[in-house]
């Protein structure tokens, strides 16, 4: 879902319905967040070459993060100036971009298998609509987007605003929403790398991993 497109969906709800894949977990609490469940972790060189190509997107995205995060600084100490144009443009168009056909790969290729086999091994949360850590992650990539259609059309607005103050806190909103979209983008890699590509390194065969790679190419064309 394309920054143009997720922009007409409400930016602000900010409500999540907690689970046991929730407790504790959310992004404005790293200490626990980032404390990995009980799964045995594997070194790259075992996974598939299709779990491989994920995380090797994850570290384009984490430059593209840490780049953004630098701007913002900036942004905070300096006000918006022109110079800043450029770095902000290539953020929000390597998100627009990468990120969302890496998000399209997992949703359509890696997330429903996992889905079915972490439910069948009784790895989910409880209650009447019964959640796994595919729903997390797929929440996590709505929310991502809305963060992102919040940040960019505050930063839009911060010049157009004639009064200085409505400037002013219109930019503190943008930092603040760039913020929380910078430490959500980090803590969901972290989740993909530390344990869901784990569970299906853990759960899915090589056959169907193969299959999943076969299918990659069809995203170059969204």
């Amino acid at each position: 879902m394309r920054l143009k497109d997720i922009s007409k969906i409400d930016p602000l709800k900010r409500s999540v319905e907690q689970d046991e894949y929730r407790n504790e977990s959310s992004p404005m609490n790293p200490p626990d967040a980032y404390s990995p469940a009980n799964v045995e972790n594997q070194p790259y060189e075992n996974l598939h070459p299709f779990l491989q190509k994920l995380i090797d997107e994850h570290n384009e995205s984490i430059k593209a993060i840490n780049s953004f995060e630098e701007i913002l600084r900036r942004i905070q100490s300096e006000g918006i100036k022109s110079e800043f144009d450029s770095g902000l443009k290539i953020f929000f168009h390597f998100l627009d971009d990468k990120i969302v056909k890496h998000n399209l790969k997992e949703e359509k290729l890696l997330f429903p298998l996992l889905e079915k086999r972490l439910k069948e091994r009784g790895e989910h949360g409880s209650g009447d609509y019964i959640k796994t850590a595919v729903d997390l992650l797929e929440d996590d990539h709505i929310k991502v987007m809305q963060l992102a259609s919040v940040t960019f059309n505050f930063l839009g607005l911060v010049v157009r605003l004639p009064d200085a103050r409505s400037r002013e806190l219109t930019l503190d909103a943008a930092l603040n929403q760039g913020r929380d979209l910078i430490e959500l983008l980090r803590l969901h890699i972290f989740r993909e790398d530390n344990i869901v590509f784990m569970l299906a390194h853990k759960y899915i065969t090589i056959t169907e991993f193969n299959e999943m790679q076969k299918n990659c190419s069809m995203f170059d064309y969204y």
